[in-house]
């Protein structure tokens, strides 16, 4: 077997690799598998459909069933107009902390999973240990199934305990909200402004739809939230729309608009049914275009869909993280991961990462050298535990 690296030299390894979701990200997991093979380790990829993405999984221990998982994500959002101090994809360490991209979003964890893959080749471990490194999860959680799916279908035994190292200052996260997220465009009917009334404007119908998602966020706060909602904050599922483009000049009435949807759900309230009545408002004012241009509409593409992270009673990941942690509070993040997407394949799943969730996708990300330390001590106790 090869020299184990350290938790850091791994770090500075991985972010090297400027794994943007838009790009490849086959050059990180050609490393990533020599590396693992440099130790005795088998890995496994999943492909996406282009074939310029693949997923990664590996097991190490006992070939029976009951692993832990150690689930990261290899993407990561891009650096375009951010006003960095150093280069993003070199790991700089100033006062404290190690900036780069990715650092804390999750390429810190991918290194400390890494590093207690090799640890835990290098042990006699009774209990098995699996990493799994997804793609595109930045872009709507798209790499993980077919990687769980993979996963669940070869001939490596099941895992049954998942650990999800997104970022939360190593907290045991046991909940977070699903969701799902719109493509939207409108389609309108041009005339010139003086008589808009003969035609239709996708802006202002685009604008009504927004206007909805306004009413259901004002809604959704007022209400008093049931028990699962008050764990978050806010404590109510949001309806958002980041981005809006569209018409030709001021003095005609546009004849497309582009904007987003995104929705981020309660686990307790149902995604289908806030789908429906999404389209039940775009039913409500296409039947009023289309009385003026019979073309005028909604187009819809739901390019993500994320299920929520349902707290689970007495589940195996929460007790293993607090036991590792010593964390005994109670924990739900607004963000979503694909814990829920191993979750609904029957694993039990917990969150739990070095770093603070405020630093990612910021210029300067950072991760705090005494988090990214206490990471490794939490692999040490793991594989520890695993020994046992």
């Amino acid at each position: 077997m090869g020299q184990i690296d350290t938790p850091r030299t791994l770090l500075d390894k991985l972010v090297s690799f400027p794994t943007v979701s838009r790009d490849s990200n086959l050059d990180l997991i050609d490393w990533v598998e020599g590396w693992l093979d440099g130790h005795g380790i088998a890995a496994n990829r999943v492909y996406n459909r282009a074939g310029d993405k693949a997923a990664l999984y590996a097991h190490v221990g006992p070939m029976e069933p009951g692993a832990v998982v150690l689930s990261g994500h290899t993407d990561v959002v891009p650096v375009d107009g951010q006003d960095w101090t150093s280069d993003p994809f070199t790991v700089v360490e100033r006062n404290g902390r190690l900036y780069g991209r990715g650092t804390t979003d999750m390429k810190g964890f991918d290194a400390l999973a890494l590093w207690a893959m090799a640890q835990a080749a290098r042990s006699d471990v009774n209990r098995p240990l699996q990493i799994a490194l997804s793609y595109d999860e930045e872009v709507g959680c798209l790499g993980a199934p077919p990687m769980i799916d993979h996963m669940l279908q070869s001939d490596m035994p099941r895992g049954d305990t998942v650990i999800v190292g997104e970022p939360s200052e190593l907290t045991c996260v046991t909940g977070h909200k699903g969701g799902f997220g719109c493509h939207i465009t409108a389609r309108g009917f041009e005339v010139h402004s003086s008589i808009m009334h003969t035609g239709v404007s996708a802006i202002m119908e685009g604008a009504r739809l927004i206007d909805w998602a306004n009413a259901q966020n004002a809604r959704n706060r007022a209400a008093t939230p049931s028990d699962v909602a008050a764990m978050f904050e806010p404590s109510w599922t949001t309806v958002h729309s980041g981005t809006i483009t569209g018409g030709t000049a001021h003095n005609i009435t546009a004849a497309e608009c582009r904007f987003g949807l995104d929705f981020r759900i309660i686990p307790d309230e149902d995604a289908d049914q806030w789908r429906a009545e999404m389209y039940a408002q775009i039913a409500r004012q296409e039947a009023e275009m289309k009385a003026i241009a019979p073309d005028a509409g909604f187009v819809v593409d739901e390019y993500f869909q994320v299920p929520a992270l349902k707290p689970e009673q007495d589940g195996r990941a929460e007790t293993m993280i607090r036991r590792l942690t010593g964390d005994n509070a109670s924990h739900a993040v607004s963000y979503g991961t694909e814990a829920g997407q191993f979750q609904e394949r029957g694993y039990s799943v917990a969150v739990c990462g070095p770093g603070d969730i405020a630093q990612a996708h910021q210029p300067d990300e950072y991760i705090t050298v005494a988090q990214f330390n206490a990471g490794q001590a939490f692999m040490e106790k793991l594989v520890n535990e695993l020994r046992q």
